[in-house]
């Protein structure tokens, strides 16, 4: 008898789509779909059955859906899906219907940064200086406390989205007013944390990390956004067994504990600061993004989407997995504003390296310019030497160039 899995996917893009194919793939499912979306082409084959809700962000329609998909198919045995916005919802709606896997405390640790850093801090782990703040004055005494400059940003937010650094009283001023801070509506502020970022990205199961990869951002995704002219990358090295991840290694395992996950992915982000210390960014209780899940497939050898899917529908780890290769994402965008009218460069990009290439995605001519640090496509290079791969990503920084046009 097939199990009934259901996957939550609010809006089914073909990053998600991966996901849900990798879970349709197990033996014995049958996979229901709760969308807002219509998935479409070999996403909608990918369901045996869809309900569609006007809101697949709020718990209440989830668990409407839900409860639709049961009356028609019977036992729901798993609850899943991948977007961070949902995750407490998710959580929330396998109380509601006694399913194994992550409830509604531990997921709201995960999704509320506030919660996340103080339960971390009373670990003993090592987190930037946080408060959260409710008007300006709470703003202007931490910004005190703590010096500038100082980031703000949403309790539950995403990456560095709608993240700000604040570099005077005047700028603080103003940021709270436009954030609309108040006793219903906190921010999150933090000391702002100087050095190289990576990310800690686990696969865990009963608790415990049975397997983990680490990435570089270069360089970190806020000073991308703060400068138009930046160009992001995110780095997979090849070496990560040596004595200069040791304490990322054991700062990530011990957040996933201290927290509390029982099965699933998990993506970190931490810093390392110029004196040589460690501090956790926040972490998230979901694949990472941002072409890391695939960069660890090609670096591994492994499909990242199955090894998501067995971890949250059968609590098992496909092994062994064995870092082979280093890789990494160059992320295409160039000064400017407007719509783009040109990608240059692609010729001599694809001479010079080419046949390391294994993923793509040129900007579209005529697309408006994105707003996020990924810019408008990207290029993924992979190969056994981390050095040769830094090289190629000099190469496509250098060579291939996007322009805007009003």
């Amino acid at each position: 008898m097939p199990r009934n899995i259901v996957f939550v996917a609010p809006f089914p893009t073909d990053t998600t789509m991966r996901f849900v194919r990798a879970v349709a793939n197990l033996d014995d499912v049958k996979l229901l779909g709760v969308c807002h979306a219509s998935p479409r082409g070999r996403g909608a084959r990918a369901f045996d059955d869809v309900v569609r809700v006007s809101d697949a962000l709020s718990g209440r329609d989830i668990i409407d859906a839900i409860e639709v998909l049961q009356r028609r198919h019977g036992k729901i045995d798993r609850i899943v899906g991948i977007l961070e916005m949902i995750m407490v919802q998710l959580a929330q709606a396998r109380a509601h219907f006694g399913i194994k896997g992550t409830g509604p405390d531990v997921a709201e640790l995960f999704r509320d940064k506030s919660l996340m850093k103080a339960k971390l801090a009373a670990a003993g782990l090592p987190v930037a200086k946080n408060r959260l703040i409710r008007s300006a004055g709470e703003a202007e005494s931490f910004a005190n406390d703590v010096g500038f400059p100082i980031v703000l940003k949403p309790p539950a937010g995403m990456g560095a989205k709608a993240t700000y650094r604040i570099q005077s009283h005047e700028s603080l001023r103003q940021a709270v007013v436009g954030m609309g801070v108040s006793a219903q509506q906190p921010l999150l502020a933090e000391e702002f944390l100087r050095g190289r970022e990576f990310s800690f990205e686990t696969i865990t199961l009963g608790g415990k990390p049975r397997t983990y990869s680490i990435s570089h951002y270069l360089p970190t995704c806020l000073e991308v956004l703060e400068n138009d002219w930046m160009q992001w990358v995110c780095l997979l090295p090849r070496e990560i067994e040596g004595p200069e991840y040791d304490g990322a290694r054991a700062i990530g395992k011990a957040t996933i504990e201290t927290l509390g996950l029982d099965d699933g992915a998990t993506h970190m982000e931490w810093f390392q600061r110029d004196d040589g210390t460690l501090a956790i960014g926040e972490i998230a209780q979901r694949p990472p993004g941002a072409n890391i899940t695939p960069m660890i497939g090609h670096v591994h050898g492994i499909d990242p989407y199955r090894a998501w899917a067995r971890s949250v529908v059968d609590g098992v780890l496909d092994a062994p997995w064995d870092r082979k290769a280093a890789a990494a994402s160059v992320f295409l965008r160039g000064m400017g504003r407007g719509r783009v009218s040109a990608v240059t460069g692609l010729h001599e990009c694809h001479e010079a390296v080419g046949k390391y290439i294994v993923e793509a995605d040129i900007p579209v001519v005529g697309a408006p310019k994105k707003d996020g640090y990924e810019g408008d496509g990207y290029i993924v290079v992979r190969h056994r030497s981390t050095e040769v791969v830094k090289e190629m990503v000099k190469t496509i920084l250098a060579t291939v160039k996007v322009h805007y046009s009003p």
